[in-house]
Order: structure tokens, then C-alpha cells, then sequence
């Protein structure tokens, strides 16, 4: 997003910038307006943080616009300080068991574990799909239907988290699965730490937009 500024307003930037700490009166008289007359462009300047104003100090020039400022402060922010708890099965535990945990957590996926790696993902919409099969949820085990390794996205706690609303917006998946990476003999395999949605990017964009 490229925020436009009128001419004006340029030539408050300008001036500004070469003799900051600048009262808005001192920026009036070096234009030739009133006080008044700027107000509204002073108030848009300091809005989307190009301007900062000090109470009896005046106006400083800080280079960087609200958009700016929120892309760097989300560019500092890792995975580990917004990720939930992940709700996690064992691949015997039954279809039927396996649903009734993911409502009661009320959450779109669950993570299915095998020796206490990440062995795969299930979804509602896997689940959708086998009742409306027809199957005997009671007997299944969530191993059958889960899909698999390697064919999982995950993400680590130390990955900034741009990384992991990009995964889910190209994959348009619910969640990702948040792991620390572990060698067992000669394979590496993944122990799930977390759990990375949606909701949770929603929350943060809400609370950055908000501050």
C-alpha cells in the first residue's frame, strides 16, 4: 500500500526534516498559512507515523509510515511467541475418539502422533469424508485416514511467523503444525511443540492494528 501525500503536505515533510524540533506554528509562518489551515495535514502526517509531535517540543521527522512500522514489528515477531497448544492423537486412537477431540477443542485439524513423532495431519473434511462413506468410525483407526509424512507443512519456533501465513495461504490449509526437528538413528523426524492457525494471525494483525 502506497500512501499519497499532497504537495502541501510534501513541503511539511521538507520542511520538517531540516529544522526539526519544529513547532506547527513555526511550520505555518515558514508557509504563509494559519495554524488552522494546517491542522488536518499536521494530523494525517502524524496518523501514519511519517511526523512524531512532542507536547511543547514540536514536530520530528521519522522517515517511516504506519505501514512500515507495523511490516517491521511483524518481521521481528517468531512463531514461538503467538503458537497455541497443538491437540495431538495417537495414529490407533479410533475415527469416532478422534472427532469427539477435535470438537471438544473446537478446533479444523489435529496432529497424529507415532512414538511421540508427527506421523501425520487430519482435518474435518477427512472426517466428513469417511462418515459419509460409511465406515465404522468406532473401529477405524485415525491412522487410516490421516494424511501422511513427508507430505505435511511444518514450521519451526524460531521462523518468523510471514513464513507460516505464507505456507497456510498457498497450501490453504487451517493450521500448521509447529516442530522441533530431532535425528533419530538416521532419520530426522519432528516432535510437535505447537500449533500455528488462522485464528492466531488473526489475533496478531488485530492487536498490531489496534496498538
Amino acid at each position: 500500500m502506497i500512501i499519497k501525500f499532497t504537495e502541501r503536505q510534501k513541503k511539511i515533510l521538507e520542511i520538517v526534516k531540516e529544522n526539526e524540533p519544529i513547532t506547527g506554528q513555526e511550520i505555518a509562518d515558514l508557509l504563509g498559512f494559519t495554524r488552522a489551515t494546517l491542522r488536518s495535514d499536521l494530523a494525517i502526517l502524524t496518523m501514519t507515523g511519517v511526523l512524531d509531535a512532542r507536547p511543547k517540543v514540536g514536530y520530528f521527522y521519522t522517515g517511516k509510515s504506519s505501514i512500515n512500522l507495523l511490516t517491521e514489528k511483524v518481521k521481528n515477531i517468531k512463531i514461538k511467541d503467538i503458537m497455541s497448544i497443538p491437540i495431538v492423537v495417537t495414529e490407533n486412537v479410533s475415527v469416532y475418539d478422534a472427532i469427539v477431540t477435535m470438537f471438544l477443542d473446537d478446533v479444523g485439524t489435529i496432529f497424529v502422533t507415532s512414538e511421540n513423532f508427527l506421523a501425520g495431519v487430519v482435518s474435518r473434511k477427512d472426517f466428513l469424508k469417511i462418515a459419509i462413506g460409511g465406515a465404522n468410525i468406532n473401529k477405524m483407526p485415525v491412522g487410516m485416514i490421516m494424511t501422511r509424512m513427508p507430505n505435511i507443512k511444518v514450521v519451526t519456533p524460531d521462523e518468523n511467523i510471514l513464513l507460516a501465513v505464507d505456507k497456510i495461504v498457498q497450501n490453504e490449509i487451517d493450521s500448521l503444525p509447529v516442530v522441533e526437528k530431532e535425528v533419530v538413528g538416521n532419520q530426522e523426524k519432528y516432535r510437535v511443540v505447537g500449533r500455528i492457525s488462522k485464528s492466531n494471525i488473526t489475533k496478531l494483525f488485530l492487536e498490531l492494528c489496534t496498538e
